[in-house]
């Protein structure tokens, strides 16, 4: 007789199987089973560059609390075939408490798998799923990870029906009837069901990915043209986007590439409507150019980078938090811009929003550094609070004569005019220019329109959105964008053990804050550094734009291995 895990605040799952086979159909259930029973939950997908076909992985953990990162292990593994799974073993982290059901007839475990040393529990998926009518293996695999996951059979119901209903009655039935297998199957084998968690203001828990968070995000802050071009993992940006603004009258174009992509939305933003693009490392690669068109001209603009693997084309399907230097260095010349990074699912929408308001009030260009970890991860949420946080630009209404678009105001923002305002005409191009926009050459008038760049960012009130900066002791892991979740997660249990440790995540990463990192950093003498990347980019980068204590350490590593929490724990007792 088999045994699952004890019962614990959250379980783990991964459900695996061939392209097509149903797996990440299977596993959008199981959250959203979850969330209608009351609990929180993360699913990550893992899956290979191609179109179709090859192996995937849906990985969840669920449980009675907000969940931000994958756990250090999984306590499940539910198999409908093995094809090519070494692909991903190494994500799929088990240990010798680890459970893997898999179905005889899918043929002999990998040995990638067996060396983790979990127990195994052969159950007939196929046969089950043979027996009913239209019967689908993943169905009976949904559940039987539903009771490891301890969500009760009712749960499943109205998720069966939304999911099922459209394609026939039959199609139901026979998801029903295989979801029943499953449960049978489990308990015929001694699986038991954890208690399932009270359903606590579920009314009031989202379900989404940071794509669409980061969408909401665009449209609450105001914007209301976008252009773009698809490209992994970005694209359900664009997708979510576009019924969406036409329903709140605004237009999503899709460009031929990336550079006209962002073409347009300077184009858009100059005529006096809030724009935005979505794209990853090479799009923004490619974009380089116009954003230092934008710096030049003053124009108002948001590009959310949802950072892949690279260089190149890399690694489009996994997460890696190396787009840092090309956002903030990755313009010529001096050309001062706004770089903020959601710190998780939740945060895209906040983080985005605050970079419509940013770019607006200063007549910048911003970035918005997401991943593909939190870009395509689906999470059940609380339902953020809707902040006033909306476009306000700066516009001369009427202008005086004489106008001049560049004026040198004190804070370096100047009244904008839009195209067909009485006495508001001026040149923006590239070209340095006079206060008037009339290109000129002279050193005093480049000197006077780069200190007037600069003081927009360099003076700008961003109040505490900057960082989030929680705890107290002598040392601080300090970190950014998507590893915030397993850091935070990581101070949470060595707080339980009795050690005082402060979480520093940055949001805001260009402009530098010197004044107020001091200042949040009083008191330590130790820092861990935290990051994707296989250079260390972002300890680089607080380096050259920080002053940090002299013990300072670095863990990091590139994608696609995820940064676990008990990794960072790890990392911080053995300094000790």
């Amino acid at each position: 007789m088999a045994t699952a895990h004890p019962a614990t605040s959250d379980q783990s799952v991964a459900l695996v199987g061939s392209g097509g086979a149903g797996v990440m159909t299977a596993g959008q259930m199981l959250l959203e089973a979850a969330a209608r029973s009351g609990r929180y939950g993360l699913m990550t997908r893992s899956v290979g560059p191609q179109i179709r076909g090859g192996e995937s992985a849906a990985l969840l953990r669920i449980g009675t609390h907000p969940v931000g990162c994958l756990a250090d292990r999984f306590d499940a593994l539910v198999a409908v075939d093995w094809n090519n799974i070494a692909r991903f073993a190494a994500e799929i982290l088990l240990g010798p408490a680890s459970l893997i059901v898999a179905d005889p007839v899918a043929g002999e475990i990998p040995p990638a798998i067996t060396g983790s040393g979990a127990r195994v529990l052969a159950l007939p998926l196929k046969a089950l799923a043979d027996v009913v009518p239209d019967g689908r293996v993943n169905m009976v695999a949904l559940g039987i990870a539903a009771v490891l996951c301890g969500i009760p059979r009712a749960a499943l119901d109205t998720v069966l029906a939304a999911y099922l209903e459209a394609k026939g009655p039959g199609s139901l039935a026979a998801g029903r009837q295989c979801v029943d297998a499953g449960f049978a199957a489990a308990a015929g084998a001694g699986l038991t069901l954890p208690p399932a968690a009270a359903a606590n203001h579920v009314a009031q828990r989202w379900l989404i990915t940071g794509n669409q968070a980061a969408g909401l995000g665009a449209l609450r802050g105001g914007v209301r043209f976008v252009a773009g071009y698809p490209i992994t993992p970005a694209t359900e940006i664009l997708e979510w986007l576009a019924p969406e603004l036409t329903r709140l009258g605004g237009t999503l174009v899709q460009a031929e590439d990336e550079l006209a992509s962002m073409s347009m939305i300077i184009g858009a933003s100059w005529g006096g409507i809030p724009a935005l693009t979505a794209t990853s490392g090479p799009g923004l690669s490619l974009m380089a150019e116009s954003l230092g068109l934008a710096v030049a001209a003053e124009v108002p603009l948001v590009v959310v980078n949802v950072m892949r693997g690279g260089p190149s084309t890399g690694i489009p399907t996994k997460s890696e938090q190396t787009d840092l230097n090309l956002a903030v260095y990755g313009v010529h010349g001096d050309a001062p811009h706004v770089v903020v990074a959601p710190l998780s699912i939740a945060d895209c929408l906040f983080t985005t929003q605050w970079a419509v308001h940013l770019a607006e009030a200063m007549q910048i260009p911003a970035i918005v550094l997401s991943d593909q970890f939190l870009g395509q991860a689906n999470c059940v949420i609380d339902e953020p609070p809707a902040l006033e946080l909306l476009a306000r630009r700066r516009v001369a209404a009427a202008p005086a004569p004489g106008y001049e678009r560049y004026a040198l105001t004190a804070d370096g923002v100047s009244p904008m005019s839009l195209p067909g305002t009485t006495g508001g005409q001026y040149t923006a191009d590239g070209l340095e220019h006079t206060a008037s926009g009339t290109p000129s050459s002279k050193a005093e008038d480049h000197i006077a329109q780069l200190d007037k760049r600069a003081r927009k960012v360099e003076g700008y009130d961003y109040g505490l959105h900057w960082a989030d900066v929680d705890g107290d002791g002598e040392l601080a892991i300090l970190t950014w964008g998507s590893t915030s979740a397993a850091a935070r997660e990581a101070c949470a249990r060595l707080r339980a053990a009795g050690r005082e440790v402060r979480l520093f995540a940055l949001r805001l990463l260009a402009p530098s804050r010197p004044a107020a990192f001091a200042a949040a950093l009083a008191g330590v003498t130790r820092v861990l550094v935290v990051e994707q990347s296989h250079t260390g980019q972002f300890l680089r980068f607080l380096r050259a734009h920080y002053d940090l204590p002299a013990d300072v350490r670095a863990f990091h590593r590139p994608g696609p291995l995820g940064i676990r929490p008990g990794e960072i724990v790890d990392a911080v007792e053995r300094w000790s």
